[in-house]
């Protein structure tokens, strides 16, 4: 299960809008990640001097939380940070919603290209919002719990 299910979080988080990114000296905050199916790295664009910045730049741990009912995807997520300095990379996870963050849009001197490396991810994938409806008036009537999707843990 833990191969089938580490696709289906590759693939939901590929359609995640945003989520919150922490190490241990940066707080919770919402970022929106980018995923590419070769290099298994979650990747985040952020500005000079914030402390994600500052976090990646130090390798720091961190931890991605994931909860999107239109991916049907609730993860958490530890790993590593990274700046990384790929500009092509930067080119391929560019979009609209990075560049209003900053004011010379891609040519912008303070953008800074960040890698999470997921070591381990507490998952679960649901089956949607009717499915799960349907579980649960199930479950009610029954006097059981319902069954809304998969839950296990996926090392990387």
């Amino acid at each position: 299960m833990s191969d089938d299910l580490r696709e289906t979080l590759w693939k939901r988080l590929d359609s995640l809008q945003a989520g919150m990114l922490s190490s241990p000296s940066a707080p919770p905050r919402p970022m929106a990640p980018s995923i590419t199916d070769e290099d298994n790295a979650i990747w985040f664009v952020t500005a000079k001097g914030t402390d994600i910045a500052d976090a990646a730049a130090k390798g720091e741990t961190c931890k991605f939380i994931a909860a999107c009912p239109d991916a049907q995807l609730y993860a958490d997520i530890d790993g590593a940070l990274s700046v990384e300095t790929s500009e092509a990379k930067l080119d391929e996870i560019w979009s609209p919603m990075a560049a209003v963050w900053f004011e010379d849009g891609r040519q912008d001197d303070d953008i800074v290209l960040v890698s999470m490396r997921p070591k381990k991810a507490a998952v679960w994938a649901t089956d949607g919002n009717a499915k799960s409806l349907f579980e649960f008036a199930r479950a009610s009537l029954q006097n059981d719990k319902p069954d809304v999707g998969t839950h296990g843990t996926v090392t990387f």
